[in-house]
């Protein structure tokens, strides 16, 4: 397996439509993919990303696979109109908190 890190902040004004478009949209959406999210965390105090995303995939070509899909250039073009400072990272999963 392999795990997909991502990190970013929510543009100021637009919180409500993105946690709509989390819930009804992007998680559904990666899951159909072939994305297993694994850990969601939201930053309220300090600094570092807002928000920290993992999800996994069954090998490195799978991921690279959703990765170079038009359903995935659409969710996450989707994504950018609510957010910035966005990073991802693939790493092997360490079966504990792991940062982009």
């Amino acid at each position: 397996m392999v795990k997909l890190l991502m990190s970013w902040d929510i543009k100021p004004g637009s919180e409500s439509d993105y946690f709509e478009f989390i819930v009804r949209e992007f998680a559904p959406g990666i899951m159909k993919l072939g994305l297993q999210p694994t850990e969601s965390w939201y930053t309220v105090f300090g600094g570092g990303p807002q928000i920290l995303i993992g999800g996994v995939a069954e090998d490195l070509a799978a991921l690279k696979s959703i990765l170079a899909g038009s359903d995935w250039e659409r969710l996450q073009r989707k994504l950018f109109k609510y957010v910035a400072n966005f990073k991802s990272k693939i790493v092997r999963p360490a079966g504990r908190f792991q940062l982009p």
